[in-house]
């Protein structure tokens, strides 16, 4: 499980570097040549470069590991603090209660 942890976070952190990468929606190639901007450079369906596709497979991979990591750790817990020291009652105090002095 902690593997599963440790490539959880690992995921999260470049997936962040991945998206603070890439660029506006508005500042690809297209933006320079005038016109329509970067969507109507490569067609209707944009130019799918290299960030948009390892931003994809990273979000699919996080998931994943997401779902693991829920699944794995219901499947851990098996009791819960209620069910601990049930038979144990806590002890009387003895009686301590002094007659007043005459």
């Amino acid at each position: 499980m902690n593997i599963l942890i440790i490539l959880h976070v690992s995921i999260a952190v470049v997936m962040v570097i991945a998206v603070l990468l890439q660029s506006g929606k508005g500042g690809g190639l297209g933006a320079g040549m005038g016109g329509g901007g970067a969507n109507t450079l490569f067609g209707s369906s944009g130019g799918s470069n290299f960030f948009t596709q390892l931003t994809t497979g990273l979000a699919i991979a996080f998931m994943l590991t997401s779902l693991g990591l829920t699944y794995l750790s219901g499947k851990q817990q098996k009791s819960s603090i209620f069910d601990q020291n049930k038979a144990v009652a806590p002890a009387a105090a003895p009686s301590t209660t002094e007659q007043p002095a005459k």
